[in-house]
């Protein structure tokens, strides 16, 4: 069968095996965001409408997961953001009610959080996973180039309204774009936005190499882990997600620093530097790092 709605299933750091399905025809989005890899959004608009039976899209899924079950996760993504689907609650219901064994994700820009109809249709999946780069309407429209109609203080509202209504995990991310959404008084708007949205968890990110097109600085890790530092104080579990590339060296010692006088499970170590195995095996045979096991779970301490 030829699909036009499953992408497959990839291996993915926060959801395990996970099976995107595109509800949208190509690049059509309530924002054209400068950083976006999808390139320049082709339709900008905030009205949802069916772009596809939700008939096709439940039939291809069945076909697909009868073939393939082996999945964690079955996640809405794709090019275009998937609550502009009209029908995204229908097929979400049939998803729950056929295939309950797995775990349904969102990940959405989160602009349309406001309307009713959108959070109820969210309510269905088990995490959440909306962005918010900006603010002030300044830096929202410079950064993300929304849909006239919108603006940053009624999709606040509207993430804070679902996030009260809701009983599954909203991890939140948010996009850095140096020297566009991160000066001080930025900051301090989106570390009141936050706390304001209580997400489960906030994740830093930024573009893991250069994006034709536009002139995005890419943020290193170093300063998103200052990032990290700077939001600690929210109470909210913060992460630095972007796959951004290091100096091996460079990894070696931010090990060697996590390290210290601890034993630390090996999965902290991977999530923190976004994998590394290479890189942990080359310090544990130069004999700067040795392997422990304790409760069946490998940590790893300085030798």
């Amino acid at each position: 069968m030829k699909y036009r709605h499953i992408l497959g299933t990839v291996k993915s750091r926060r959801l395990g095996r996970s099976l995107g399905v595109n509800l949208i025809p190509g690049k059509i989005c309530s924002l054209d965001c400068i950083y976006c890899e999808a390139g320049r959004t082709q339709i900008l608009t905030a009205e949802r409408q069916a772009y596809f039976p939700a008939e096709e899209v439940t039939e291809e899924l069945r076909c697909y997961l009868k073939e393939n079950p082996n999945v964690d996760f079955i996640t809405y993504s794709g090019m275009g953001e998937p609550t502009l689907h009209s029908k995204l609650g229908e097929i979400s219901c049939y998803i729950k009610e056929e295939f309950g064994q797995y775990k349904l994700a969102l990940i959405t820009n989160g602009t349309l959080f406001y309307r009713e109809d959108v959070r109820r249709d969210a309510m269905f999946a088990d995490l959440v996973m909306p962005s918010l780069d900006a603010v002030s309407n300044l830096v929202f429209n410079k950064v993300n180039k929304p849909e006239s109609s919108l603006n940053n203080e009624k999709i606040i509202d509207g993430l804070c309204e679902f996030k009260r209504e809701y009983k599954g995990q909203m991890w939140l991310e948010f996009f850095v774009v140096p020297g566009i959404n991160d000066s001080v008084s930025e900051l301090k708007l989106m570390k009141e936005a936050i706390v304001k949205i209580n997400p489960d968890r906030l994740q830093l990110n930024s573009l893991d190499r250069p994006s034709p097109g536009n002139n995005v600085v890419i943020a290193d890790r170093n300063y998103l882990e200052k990032l990290k530092d700077y939001f600690s104080d929210t109470g909210i579990l913060t992460e630095v997600i972007s796959r951004i590339p290091q100096k091996n060296g460079v990894i070696e010692e931010e090990i060697l620093k996590l390290l210290g006088n601890k034993d630390v499970a090996i999965e902290e170590i991977k999530n923190k530097f976004n994998a590394c195995e290479d890189i942990i095996s080359g310090l544990t045979l130069a004999g700067k790092i040795e392997m422990t096991e304790k409760d069946g779970v490998s940590f790893y301490r300085l030798k």
